[in-house]
């Protein structure tokens, strides 16, 4: 296979499997200026032969669109790639010690950046003290994010550059204080490492058959000028799509997003917190501790920013997590189309990130204003269950009704699937498995509906419906990947080989069941330009 390429070429595919809708037996495509020509049998590939540029022999491998992660922070995954990854450390022992390397091998860093700690699966279940951070750290400055992003330990060193009074503090820092420290540790990083950060993330994301990803940046994620190199970046080199959201509230934030040349008025605007971090907002107290989470958004301050954006053309879109959450959002929203609409609201096709936290009632609101829940499997596959942090934070009843992605489908729901990199890695199929295999099995769904959300799904989150499917017309977006025998598998576990009835119109996916190997990405392809190939193919 050819190496990466910064002009499309017209290419015949052959001999493999074809994920097309428009044929469920395609074994060959053609791509010419960027787009899907056609998609067909190897009997008539023939015809194309001559007239292309390449000539890809599949060699029995299974092409299909190109996945979308509608969640993903690019510099921070980056970061987290390049620098300090505390996701596997099975023991508080064991991150200090991963500290101590750290810190020693990174002499001439005036912050050091870390990311991924979990307490909640660690012994004892506490984070880090300041002191046992100060000691670790040699009393450098240290930032070192939770695993879903919404809270953080830090050094004395990094508390004294921060700006500000922000009180006595020894263990995780929440809200304010963490996006102060947050702003400080992400303000020493150079240009250069900014870079280098985002162009090791989208390669990584190339390399699994991603070919476009969400960008959720904002005042108190990021910075502007992290959002907008990587929007350059993308754009001047070859790699994966990156649509970008700029979360910021109300008037300002339209005009923010229109200046920065986002999509939308969104992304990780933020109703509430998270759960592992006591900070999403629910309505009754968790069960490990004795309040209700932090609220950042009231109902008035969604119906204000969804009005604003509407009215602007831009999608309006919101973090919410908790049950109290996602209610306000709901509110909010509801408020804005009796004012403007329902139609409208509507057609913005407005989102809301990750809707863990979801009732009967809320879940027929998204249908009814037209709502994108923009989710992440793997967060179930991570913390769901009997035994997981669900279950420590919420009790094992509350914790089951997490997730509801079946729930939301049979609703009329549109989903689109994510990782939120680097709260959970990038990794599209094995995404598409958690959601097939979810803990608790009512709310599973199909390989095939959860392969759609997170292909199709992620680009009509973005108001475009014409792509994510290998059909003629389409974005030439593709990913071929190395597999076994494709199988068309349901929701409850059963696997049923390939149909050979042609009246079945289903073309098969890989057998995801777990303990299966996972495909393997041989090539990705963004608008016909080749951004991965893998060596030795």
């Amino acid at each position: 296979m050819s190496e990466r390429s910064a002009e499309p070429k017209t290419v015949l595919l052959r001999r493999g499997e074809v994920h097309s809708p428009a044929d469920p037996f395609a074994t060959a495509m053609v791509v010419e200026r960027g787009q899907v020509a056609w998609v067909g049998s190897e009997g008539a590939a023939d015809a194309f032969a001559d007239g292309v540029d390449e000539v890809v022999d599949l060699d029995g491998a299974l092409v299909t669109p190109a996945f979308t992660d509608a969640h993903v922070h690019t510099t921070a995954t980056g970061l987290a790639l390049t620098g300090l990854d505390l996701s596997g450390a099975s023991s508080l022992e064991a991150a200090l010690a991963l500290v101590r390397e750290f810190v020693a091998a990174r002499p001439h860093d005036r912050v050091l950046l870390g990311h991924g700690w979990d307490a909640s699966r660690w012994p004892g279940g506490r984070p880090p003290t300041r002191t046992e951070l100060d000691e670790a750290a040699g009393g450098r400055p240290l930032y070192l994010s939770r695993i879903d992003v919404h809270s953080a330990v830090v050094t004395t060193a990094l508390l004294d550059l921060t700006p500000g009074d922000l009180g006595a503090v020894d263990g995780p820092l929440v809200a304010g204080a963490h996006h102060a420290v947050r702003a400080t540790a992400l303000g020493a990083i150079t240009p250069a490492q900014r870079i280098e950060a985002q162009r090791a993330a989208l390669a990584h994301t190339a390399s699994l058959g991603i070919g476009t990803v969400h960008e959720c940046g904002g005042p108190d994620i990021s910075s502007e000028d992290d959002f907008t190199g990587l929007l350059r970046l993308a754009a001047e080199e070859p790699g994966p799509r990156v649509v970008g959201y700029w979360a910021e509230g109300a008037e300002a934030g339209v005009d923010k997003a229109r200046e920065l040349g986002a999509a939308g008025a969104a992304g990780d605007l933020f109703v509430d917190g998270a759960l592992g971090s006591h900070t999403a907002c629910l309505h009754q107290p968790y069960a490990d501790a004795g309040h209700t989470g932090t609220a950042y958004l009231d109902a008035a301050s969604v119906a204000a920013h969804v009005t604003a954006c509407t009215e602007a053309g831009l999608q309006a879109g919101f973090h919410a997590i908790g049950d109290a959450a996602v209610a306000t959002v709901v509110e909010g929203v509801r408020a804005a189309a009796e004012k403007l609409g329902l139609a409208r609201i509507r057609a913005a096709r407005h989102r809301v990130e990750h809707a863990e936290m979801l009732t009967p009632e809320t879940i027929a609101a998204f249908a009814e204003l037209g709502l994108t829940a923009s989710v992440q499997p793997a967060f179930d596959a991570l913390w769901g269950g009997e035994d997981g942090m669900y279950a420590q934070r919420l009790g094992a009843e509350r914790a089951r009704s997490l997730n509801p992605f079946a729930a939301l489908l049979r609703a009329g729901v549109p989903l689109a699937f994510g990782s939120d990199s680097p709260v959970t890695p990038l990794d599209p199929w094995g995404t598409v498995r958690a959601a097939a295999f979810h803990h608790t099995p009512e709310h599973r769904v199909s390989v095939r509906a959860a392969f759609t959300a997170h292909t199709r799904g992620g680009w009509r989150a973005i108001g475009r419906d014409d792509a994510g499917v290998l059909v003629p017309g389409a974005p030439a977006d593709y990913a071929v990947w190395r597999t076994e025998e494709l199988v068309v598998q349901a929701p409850d576990d059963r696997v049923a080989r390939w149909s050979t009835d042609p009246r079945s119109g289903t073309p098969g996916l890989p057998d995801l069941s777990p303990g299966r190997e996972l495909p393997a990405c041989l090539r990705t392809v963004v608008g016909g330009r080749t951004v991965f190939v893998r060596p030795g193919e």
